[in-house]
């Protein structure tokens, strides 16, 4: 179970902000870096690395991994697009989340993948911490399974950093 106040409040208010709350009207790129920042700072793994920069997203879109601005300006797909690619760098290259999010937008719209992903992430984050199983994996089709695998992996990575990485961390800068 959970030992900090801290690690409680963190899986208890972990919430990625679904289609309908990002942000409604484009923004710069300054904007955006500062809006992942603000979310996602609490959920990375090494806090000496940058979450996001600007140069990090100019590569996303040069890789073809996710679509370039319009006018320069970032709509709510392209924040969506870097809410995933900032998770699951975590834990897959940008060579395979780049795969991740081709194969998903297959087989729903972004925005419905978005909310799906986010909700089975959040699912995923609370079975960890509390020590809990992902219901009805023998009812999912083959896109929920490999969607639960994915978002999983990321969950794990956060358990295994929170409950034990960064508190030998601590211990060895002391």
């Amino acid at each position: 179970m959970l030992e900090t106040n801290k690690e409680q409040e963190i899986v208890k208010n972990f919430h990625i902000p679904r289609w309908n709350e990002l942000p409604d009207i484009d923004l710069y790129l300054d904007q955006v870096v500062n809006y992942l920042e603000r979310y996602l700072e609490p959920y990375s793994g090494n806090k000496e690395d940058k979450i996001i920069t600007k140069t990090m997203i100019n590569n996303y879109v040069k890789q073809g991994i996710m679509p370039a601005p319009e006018k320069k300006k970032y709509s709510r797909s392209h924040i969506a697009y870097l809410i995933v690619i900032c998770i699951l760098k975590q834990v897959y290259s940008i060579n395979d989340i780049g795969k991740l999010i081709s194969l998903t937008i297959q087989y729903f719209e972004l925005s419905k993948a978005y909310n799906r992903f986010c909700a089975n992430l959040e699912v995923s984050i609370k079975n960890v911490f509390f020590k809990k199983e992902f219901p009805n994996v023998e009812k999912m089709t083959e896109e929920q399974y490999l969607l639960k695998n994915v978002v999983q992996s990321f969950a794990d990575k956060l358990y295994v950093e929170m409950k034990f990485l960064n508190k030998e961390n601590k211990q060895e800068k002391k």
